[in-house]
């Protein structure tokens, strides 16, 4: 209250003195002058706020009322798959963790049928983030802004034994995979067909619409081999322990798949909250990890409605 009387007063005194006469004013010390002056021009903008101001995207958000994870339209347990009418698995629940720290629900847009369209569904605004196994990219970081990597996989191949053999001839194995020069599958629109295309210069890359679909065409010798990350050529194998008969797989271990969260190019400070967040999670992701909450295959047909 004191403070305030204070700035009344001395305004007050500046505004009389401006009023005044030019020769009535010249009696008054010019340092008394600059003194009240300057007393009322400090105290003229309002008080600091103590309250703080949150970012844009925080504020969309809380005003929507709810955190929009897009996240592919297929399972992919155990990061996100179906049990019954329960949507479970470690994305998932990070996503839940990110919402329940902003005080607010998480929706899923699992309208995405590639992993391209989850990361274009983010880059449109149409989700705040995705979160579904995504691999980092350059083409894909042209659109969206990815979270540092919360889990680390290296690339592998699944290979034809027979169709294998005939390409290498007497080179090998290890020469014959870098300088691959036979028919090598791919997820069609999947980050591996962007890493192919990178990694394998000199192979026949052929897109497939499924990972099934590209299995059984390996399988069949129909193409030399498929090129995913290690977790599910090792998936397979685990899955399907009489394959390894017509199949070997290869894991190459100086190429990483990094997988990020994906958020709107126009959201860094939401960009940097995620990054804050994963840093002081607790949950450390790790192959080990993922291939113990696998699920097993009659957990796969209970989860399927």
């Amino acid at each position: 209250m004191l403070k305030l009387k204070t700035w009344r007063w001395a305004a007050l005194l500046a505004a009389a003195w401006l009023s005044l006469p030019a020769s009535a004013a010249s009696l008054i010390p010019s340092t008394s002058v600059q003194a009240m002056t300057s007393a009322a021009a400090a105290s003229a903008a309002p008080p600091p706020t103590s309250g703080r101001r949150n970012a844009a995207e925080f504020v969309r958000i809380a005003n929507r009322g709810a955190l929009v994870v897009a996240m592919l339209k297929t399972d992919s347990p155990p990061f996100f798959y179906m049990r019954g009418d329960q949507l479970q698995g470690f994305d998932v629940e990070m996503a839940r963790e990110i919402g329940k720290e902003l005080n607010l629900p998480v929706r899923f847009d699992r309208s995405a049928t590639s992993f391209n369209e989850v990361v274009d569904i983010v880059s449109r605004g149409e989700a705040d983030l995705g979160i579904s196994k995504i691999s980092r990219t350059l083409a894909r970081s042209q659109a969206v802004l990815f979270s540092q990597p919360y889990l680390t996989l290296h690339h592998a191949l699944i290979l034809n034994r027979m169709e294998f053999a005939k390409m290498a001839r007497d080179a090998p194995p290890a020469q014959a995979v870098r300088d691959f020069r036979g028919s090598l599958g791919v997820i069609a629109n999947s980050s591996f067909a962007d890493f192919a295309a990178h990694n394998f210069p000199k192979a026949k890359v052929r897109p497939y619409a499924s990972w099934d679909a590209l299995v059984a065409a390996v399988q069949a010798g129909e193409i030399v081999g498929g090129y995913r990350d290690e977790l599910e050529v090792k998936r397979l194998l685990s899955e399907q322990p009489a394959a390894a008969l017509r199949l070997r797989t290869i894991t190459l271990k100086d190429l990483d798949d990094t997988i990020g969260i994906a958020v709107g190019a126009d959201a860094p400070t939401l960009h940097a909250y995620v990054n804050q967040f994963l840093s002081q999670r607790k949950t450390r992701l790790d192959i080990g990890e993922v291939l113990k909450a696998m699920p097993t295959t009659s957990d796969n047909k209970a989860s399927k409605p």
